[in-house]
């Protein structure tokens, strides 16, 4: 971790407590995980190594073969699904098309190990190097449109359910500015036990995540920042109970960042946290090995909390998404820690908490690239309010060096963002970060002013909590409403019955892969 001196005071010693308090944490939730796997990850395993399509009633191929294998899916479903094509000696292509017919696969007698191993050493050599090509074409597009990327990043939604109506959208985005574009996923998505399969075209309050809308998406983009002269950027949301499919979905179709949470599964969506944990492990590999920046979502938390009273929580949120993403392997870099500018505007000096909180999150992780979000909760559709409300956040943003930034829209809070909202927020943005371009390196701070004596009260607060959260374990502190206020139960929510403890002889070669591949130590 690169030192920061802190303009807010802040003390290093009580950083590195707060980091170490994350590491004692989360140290038996990963006990845990290092003994389980999912139907989810067995379903992206089989993913990576080529199961595709989906049968005449909809239903996923890889959804196909875990059904079939049921509780041998605790030894892993990998071995059934290359077994199957050493044995019948077909292609992915060819053996997909089958099981879409109604082949089980895992009633397949099983051939020679060696065969087996070899055959899926073969597969994923070819993964590797389609994921490894999307990571040096990024590469190669960035560093031709580095002088045309800003700091920082702007980052706009679209959402109108339509796939093409999505591209639309975002391209005219991407003219006007944008250097990031989510495609926001629609409404329930993430407790669908399945990816959907092909282009859709309605989705209520977004557009469905499926390998073909990424696809047709980063097509569109990538013809738009040819014209544009530097790299957009791709975003969806790799969260809820098919949150390692999506990782594999994205990292084969060149997304470059994802919404990718330890625990908002668990706290907003109700799924189940030995699941939601086992999962996020998983899926963080995977957008590790394909230079994936994740976004966490610690601004939810102040959607269910008072943001001036649980600063604390958003903060001990981030040091263990930073700990469970190290987990995996992922660099600092990769790690877009997730806050929101999102205290009540009729506070007292609400504007300088929030910056305090902002510049804080900075100096304790300087090296990674902060996604801040805008305010929401507080839109109450007056547009010029909302407008005014934007500009100190964008103002903010630049002045404490955030890396990414989504825009707030003045249309917050009444309906979905018309072409003209987008262009505004866009245009407002770059107002503010243009003409305030060096003010974060002019600006120095009162030692026992109102932001520092803030900054310190909050990182002070956050390790009591961690120490709190240690004492109880995280999986008590969830259950106990520690988090966001909301309590959810070890054994129960979404998803607990697609939980397996791995038998002695598990095997999944794209998990020893990808531990290999990122250095990853342990079973």
């Amino acid at each position: 971790m690169t030192p920061v001196k802190s303009k807010l005071g802040l003390s290093p010693t009580k950083i590195a407590k707060a980091r170490k308090l994350a590491a004692e944490i989360t140290a038996p939730v990963q006990e845990f995980i290092d003994t389980h796997t999912t139907v989810t990850i067995e379903r992206a395993t089989l993913r990576l190594l080529g199961a595709d399509g989906a049968n005449a009633d909809g239903v996923p191929v890889p959804n196909l073969i875990a059904q079939a294998c049921a509780d041998k899916l605790a030894g892993g479903a990998s071995v059934f699904y290359v077994n199957a094509l050493v044995k019948l000696a077909k292609t992915p292509a060819e053996l997909n098309k089958e099981i879409e017919k109604g082949l089980d696969i895992s009633k397949l007698e099983l051939t020679d190990s060696r065969h087996i191993q070899k055959k899926a050493d073969e597969l994923i050599k070819g993964t590797d190097a389609r994921i490894a090509g999307n990571v040096a074409h990024r590469n190669a597009q960035l560093k031709l449109s580095k002088d045309r990327i800003k700091s920082p990043m702007i980052y706009v939604i679209v959402a109108t359910g339509n796939i093409y109506e999505d591209v639309k959208q975002a391209q005219a985005a991407a003219h006007q500015g944008a250097d990031i574009i989510a495609v926001i996923r629609t409404t329930g998505q993430s407790l669908l036990d399945y990816v959907p399969y092909g282009p859709t075209t309605e989705g209520f309050g977004g557009t469905y995540a499926t390998q073909e809308n990424f696809r047709i998406m980063r097509k569109a983009l990538d013809e738009t920042g040819e014209k544009e002269g530097r790299y957009i950027r791709l975003v969806n949301y790799c969260s809820g109970l098919c949150m390692p499919e999506i990782a594999a979905m994205g990292a084969l179709e060149r997304l470059d960042m994802m919404l990718n949470d330890s625990m908002y599964g668990i706290l907003f969506r109700d799924i189940n946290m030995y699941r939601t944990f086992t999962d996020q492990f998983f899926s963080r590999m995977i957008n590790t090995a394909a230079d994936i920046i994740i976004n966490t979502g610690e601004d939810n938390y102040l959607t269910t909390s008072d943001a001036v009273e649980k600063a604390h929580t958003v903060l001990a949120s981030q040091f263990l998404n930073e700990k469970f993403a190290a987990n995996t392997g992922m660099p600092n870099r990769l790690m877009g820690l997730g806050h929101a500018f999102e205290i009540n505007p009729d506070v007292k000096n609400g504007f300088l908490y929030e910056y305090a909180q902002a510049l804080m999150a900075r100096e304790i992780f300087p090296e990674h690239p902060l996604k801040y979000m805008p305010p929401t909760k507080f839109m109450t559709g007056d547009i010029f309010k909302g407008l005014a409300m934007n500009t100190l956040f964008n103002f903010v943003c630049k002045a404490t060096g955030q890396g990414i930034a989504l825009l707030g829209m003045l249309t917050e809070a009444i309906h979905t963002p018309y072409l003209q909202d987008r262009h505004l927020a866009i245009d407002n943005a770059l107002y503010v970060h243009n003409t305030m371009e060096g003010f974060k390196d002019e600006i120095e701070f009162k030692k026992d002013g109102i932001m520092a004596r803030r900054a310190r009260q909050v990182l002070d607060e956050t390790t009591s909590f961690l120490s709190e959260v240690k004492a109880q374990g995280l999986f008590k502190a969830i259950e106990t409403a520690m988090f966001a206020e909301i309590k959810r139960p070890r054994d129960g929510g979404k998803g607990f019955d697609g939980v397996y403890e791995k038998t002695a002889d598990y095997w999944n070669p794209v998990e020893t892969y990808l531990k290999k591949k990122l250095k990853i130590a342990g079973k």
